[in-house]
């Protein structure tokens, strides 16, 4: 997203944009207001969308979340120039391709060949251009056989593929994508994310899913709509799990049990003082991968949510001996410990955790429901349950990384989160060893070997 300040980087540009609908009760009222013009009014206006104000500059990337009739496809239909705003302003610089709510806007009476010519020209290309990517098109959809049948028996997974091939190979300059990669096999998904991948590099996105990981993983910024207004607007991981927390708070309401906290965050202590005795040793050794970690602070975390039937009260990140650790090379043995305290009286509790990359992107995580569904922990009030999790710190890219911890009650499908808190332990990378993937993993032996002729 970008300041209010409209200058030639701005490619999208929403400006108190606002979508009303006339609502009839009865269908004769149609009729009647037809012969009143302008006269009386049959009808009651229902504002879609309405105040949303923000800009895009090239090369971003910004998701749109929120809940089903929230606004979200009505602000793409506006943006694409399939809707017109019932006020307010859209100013786009691009060549546009939309695949907007699974709907490929292909003809059901035309086969799958035919529509690819006719959307393709819709797009900008001339008949020489579409039949030179044909091929192209025709492989990444990889329908077989179908393209020359009727749209109509197509499944909704071909439509999309079809779709999402077209927009793939007509040089858009802007790409809006809403729920496309929530139909089809894992294979196309994972196609369709790497073309969004090299398209990153040059163009403009806007993306809509329910997909939470899906947005903190493409996407830079991101907006919440709520009810056709704009709820928040910033970076993807902070937009992202402030909606988390709302619907999580939501589902408490409807349940008739909702608290949710909300902390500030501030700059955040290291862990002692004293010098890591490894320290040395791996400066000998030329190894400049260090991790440092931060202490917990209950009241300086990221965002909370929960029942409150269970709190966190602890969150530590310790050597294999149980010793607090301030610095880490990666490769260690070190152990995560969760404590909860219950307010109430809990049966089956799962306490868990994710560790995040600094776009939000979960690297890993795990739970205690594996290891205790045959003896399920339960506690009463004032009880203190402790979660150790042993494994073997990855080799970390340079960066800030955050811990989420949780406890829950029930089990894997059906659960009460008691207690969620987003950043609860922070520690930070510097590398020169490690260049590519997200995380590297400690490699116990690397050899090579030959066979004689």
């Amino acid at each position: 997203m970008c300041s209010d300040r409209v200058d030639s980087e701005v490619v999208i540009d929403v400006r108190g944009v606002g979508k009303s609908y006339h609502m009839y009760e009865r269908p004769s009222h149609r009729l009647w207001q037809a012969l009143a013009g302008k006269r009386k009014a049959y009808y009651k206006d229902f504002w879609a969308l309405r105040g949303v104000s923000f800009s895009v500059r090239r090369g971003q990337t910004v998701g749109i979340v929120g809940r089903n009739g929230s606004g979200k496809s009505t602000l793409l239909q506006m943006i694409a120039g399939t809707l017109n705003p019932t006020e307010g302003s859209i100013s786009v610089n691009g060549r546009v391709a939309a695949l907007l709510e699974l709907g490929s806007g292909f003809n059901p009476e035309f086969t799958g060949r035919e529509n690819v010519f006719l959307n393709a020209a819709i797009l900008g290309l001339s008949r020489a251009q579409i039949e030179q990517r044909l091929e192209k098109i025709l492989a990444f959809a990889d329908i077989g056989e179908f393209i020359d049948q009727p749209v109509r028996s197509y499944s909704s997974g071909m439509s999309v593929r079809l779709a999402f091939a077209v927009i793939a190979h007509v040089d858009a300059d802007i790409l809006i994508i809403d729920e496309a990669l929530a139909v089809g096999d894992a294979f196309f998904s994972q196609k369709c994310m790497r073309f969004l991948r090299e398209f990153q590099k040059n163009g403009t996105l806007l993306f809509v899913s329910h997909d939470a990981a899906a947005v903190t993983n493409l996407c830079e910024n991101a907006v919440w709509l709520q009810s056709g207004q704009m709820r928040l607007v910033g970076t993807s991981q902070e937009v992202i799990e402030a909606y988390m927390t709302e619907q999580h708070a939501v589902g408490r309401r409807d349940a008739g049990d909702a608290n949710v906290v909300v902390g500030e965050k501030r700059v955040r202590r290291p862990i002692g003082d004293a010098p890591d005795v490894r320290a040395q040793a791996r400066q000998d050794a030329g190894w400049s991968n260090r991790i440092q970690t931060f202490e917990f602070d209950p009241d300086n975390v990221g965002q909370e949510f929960g029942a409150q039937g269970a709190r966190i009260v602890q969150v530590q990140l310790l050597d294999e001996h149980g010793q607090s650790v301030g610095l880490l090379a990666g490769g260690e043995l070190v152990r995560l410990d969760i404590t909860v305290e219950l307010a109430q009286s809990l049966q089956n509790l799962i306490l868990g955790f994710y560790v995040k990359d600094r776009l939000g992107q979960r690297l890993f995580g795990d739970n205690t429901f594996l290891a205790w569904q045959h003896a399920p922990v339960s506690g009463e009030p004032g009880e203190q349950i402790s979660a150790s999790f042993l494994f073997r710190m990855p080799v970390m890219p340079s960066g800030s990384y955050m811990v989420d911890a949780a406890v829950a009650s029930g089990d894997q499908h059906d659960h009460t989160q008691q207690h969620w808190i987003h950043d609860a332990l922070e520690f930070r990378a510097t590398d020169e060893t490690m260049r590519y993937g997200l995380v590297g993993l400690p490699m116990l032996a690397i050899e090579l070997s030959k066979e004689k002729k």
